[in-house]
């Protein structure tokens, strides 16, 4: 009988962390007579601008994958929380007023004149405005989630972290698919069809579809209409010329169209008896779904663009161009008063949008197998927003109207680039560094029928400004690989945000100046291991950030009304654990989870001059960051025999407390809440069909996606999964 070779030491350490991270006790090696599971498929990731296993890259990275999203119903940025402990959303009234936190921070302003913290990045190109990544995505393979001052290696600056938004490729043989589905408690309609293949032996392309109808979970008891639904439309489109196989050229075109029912949040709380009286027959609580309204809050958003990628080999290196355009068009109208009372209490609003962008970028990349393998780039971004905001307000019996039309043009070059040192074969050193130039400029011009301040609108006024200024980020640190199964990395990053304007409808002269730059100081140590034969996977990331002249809104009194004001809010510091599991338990089961812990804190707080709100805060919590996430997941499949396969899945997501508010309001807290889903289906992948049903929040659990408060009264953003439903699946491949 021949003699096995015993795991080495560096072996059995590797199997010990991972389990330990788990916490698993350590077992013994499986008998060598049963069958062992298939490992756990590779992930693929391009973090670092290759194409790399996820278990080998240097950097946080959350995976999710397309497919599985669909499947569960998943269909935009927004609805990945849950599944990504680290990523945090922000709901408004309109996708204009909405943004991404990861660990902590993002952007809380609806100002054109902020930079996005957390960048959206689609197939190379960068969404200069949060509200253009929230519609539904077409084609998706994956979506990356870097946690942490990027700016290395990605075109555009991203102080907190970049979603790297993957689409499938095109198929090298003819193929398509046509699935629709269909969920109740609102009437959910979903309708995709996609098709894809080879045209000529030197040019493939692919083109998908979606039409999309919900008409809501929230009613309005004015008119008996359902709201908080969307009906959305769009198209895309991608070509691959490859004329020789040393280039190759990627063509991509998007168009979206969508009309949401957002209502301006549904009441769960007021203070005012003579608010209440006139909201009744609907009654304030903390599960409320009902609104009395006379005015239809609803957004109207279009969302297109054009792409143009070269990837040209020249040797062992590659040279990569990435040219884009994008447009964005969004007009938003809300109910200021929320309440179906005429003449109108407070005010009725129009927003209207008007973006566009250009970028280009240059990317060289090193061969691999180097003592410096590195890609070095350049990167150009324009973008130019003009915008509209109107208010019509009755105050002592006199209808007043203010409109202001504002522009905001911002232009951006940077140099970046990142080096990997292999020392040996398993010690490597990375250095990054990068420079980014920005120029911002605004101009602004309110006219009101009122010569004095009166409820919602300010005086006539106007103004104009510009500001220029460049920084430097990078990132340095050290990877080492214990074994072929176990790497860990050491790294500081150096994080930069440009100034800002705090641009918006009632600006004021105080609002004229510009923000300072906001910068970050990182500092991640990470482990990412796998044993078990492949079997099991687990990643753990400690990080602690801190950043200075954090730019955030403040609560502040404009004309009678509390606003939100945007400044340089201080000093902030944010710090915490990351764990993300896979187990392939057999060939049939599987389980993963994450969870994290993100302590995100008000190191110190500049208070503004005339804020409305306390500025007592330092120590207090970072909005819309809950301290504890976590989500655990099972999938089991049964063969039937015959080809056919019943696929049992289910899940849970869990966060403890969240505070949406930076001033601390009590009112504004969501408590700790947990929401279970779970699906059953049944295929025949070779005859290429799937049928599943569907449960979510299985628990009924109703909770807030965002609270708020004026007026003297509290409401909610209400979520898509704010009370159980279900759903049925169809999809035919041909």
């Amino acid at each position: 009988m021949p003699i096995q070779n015993s795991p080495s030491p560096r072996t059995r350490l590797g199997t010990a962390i991972v389990l330990a991270s788990l916490g698993q006790p350590l077992f013994a090696a499986e008998p060598a007579a049963e069958p062992r599971a298939a490992a756990l498929g590779t992930v693929t990731v391009t973090a670092t601008r290759r194409e790399a296993s996820l278990q080998e890259v240097p950097v946080a990275v959350s995976v999710v994958d397309g497919e599985q999203l669909e499947r569960d119903n998943r269909n935009n940025v927004s609805s990945i929380v849950q599944q990504v402990p680290t990523l945090n959303y922000r709901a408004g009234a309109s996708n204009k007023d909405t943004s991404l936190f990861v660990r902590g921070v993002g952007t809380i302003s609806t100002s054109p004149g902020v930079e996005p913290t957390v960048a959206t990045v689609v197939d190379g190109v960068v969404f200069g405005r949060p509200g253009q990544s929230t519609l539904d995505l077409l084609d998706l393979q994956r979506i990356e989630v870097l946690r942490g001052p990027q700016g290395t290696l990605f075109g555009k600056n991203a102080s907190a972290g970049v979603l790297n938004i993957v689409s499938q490729d095109v198929p090298e043989e003819t193929r398509g698919y046509v699935d629709y589905s269909h969920f109740g408690k609102g009437n959910e309609h979903r309708l995709r069809f996609g098709i894809g293949g080879r045209l000529t032996d030197t040019l493939k392309g692919s083109l998908s579809t979606l039409w999309g109808a919900y008409d809501g979970n929230v009613k309005n008891v004015h008119n008996g209409h359902r709201v908080n639904g969307y009906d959305r439309k769009g198209v895309r489109g991608k070509l691959v010329f490859e004329p020789n196989e040393d280039l190759r050229v990627t063509l991509i075109a998007d168009h979206m169209d969508g009309e949401d029912d957002l209502p301006n949040g549904v009441i769960t709380a007021t203070s005012n008896a003579t608010f209440a009286s006139a909201l009744r027959p609907v009654v304030a609580s903390a599960d409320n779904r009902r609104i009395n309204t006379d005015y239809r809050t609803y957004v109207e958003d279009r969302n297109s663009g054009l792409s143009g990628q070269v990837d040209w080999r020249l040797g062992d290196f590659t040279l990569t161009s990435i040219s884009a355009w994008r447009g964005w068009d969004n007009t938003q109208y809300q109910d200021g008063d929320r309440l179906a009372t005429l003449p109108l209490a407070a005010s009725h609003d129009k927003g209207e949008v008007d973006y566009e962008q250009f970028s280009q970028e240059f990317r060289l990349t090193s061969p691999k197998g180097q003592f410096n393998e590195y890609v070095l780039g350049a990167y150009y971004f324009h973008g130019r927003s003009d915008e509209r905001y109107q208010r019509w307000s009755t105050n002592a019996g006199v209808l007043d109207h203010g409109r202001a039309d504002y522009s905001v043009r911002n232009d951006s070059f940077a140099l970046f680039g990142e080096n990997t040192f292999n020392f040996t074969d398993d010690l490597r050193g990375i250095l990054g560094l990068r420079w980014t130039y920005d120029e911002l400029d605004y101009e602004h011009r309110r006219v009101s029928t009122s010569a004095v301040a009166v409820t919602g609108i300010q005086p006539s006024t106007s103004s104009s400004g510009s500001v220029d200024e460049d920084g430097f980020s990078g990132r340095v640190g050290l990877q080492y690989d214990f074994t072929d199964d176990l790497v860990g990395y050491l790294t500081y990053s150096r994080g930069y945000k440009g100034p800002a304007y705090n641009t918006f409808f009632n600006m004021q002269p105080r609002d004229t100046g510009a923000l300072k730059p906001e910068t970050s100081d990182a500092y991640e140590l990470g482990l990412k291991a796998t044993a078990l034969d492949k079997r099991l996977s687990a990643n753990l990331a400690l990080f602690h950030t801190d950043y200075d002249d954090y730019q955030a809104n403040f609560f502040d009194t404009v004309a009678g009304q509390v606003v939100t004001r945007l400044i340089n809010a201080g000093s902030v510091k944010t710090q915490g654990v990351e764990l993300d599991a896979a187990f392939q338990v057999t060939r049939q089961f599987k389980l993963s989870a994450a969870l994290a812990y993100t302590k995100a804190r008000i190191d110190h707080f500049n208070c503004p001059a005339g804020a409305a709100a306390t500025c007592d805060i330092d120590g207090g919590r970072l909005p819309f960051t809950p301290d504890w996430k976590s989500h655990v997941r099972a999938d089991y499949s049964i063969p039937l025999g015959n080809g056919l396969d019943v696929e049992l899945s289910t899940d849970y997501s869990w966060q403890d407390a969240v505070q949406f508010s930076l001033d601390q309001n009590a009112d504004t807290v969501q408590d700790a809440y947990g929401i279970w889903n779970a699906s059953v289906a049944l295929a025949d992948y070779d005859a290429g069909w799937r049928v599943a049903l569907l449960g979510k929040n299985l628990g009924d659990k109703s909770y807030a996606q965002a609270l708020a408060t004026g007026g003297g009264h509290v409401y909610r953003a209400v979520p898509r999964d704010d009370e159980r439903y279900f759903g049925i699946q169809l999809r035919k491949d041909f």
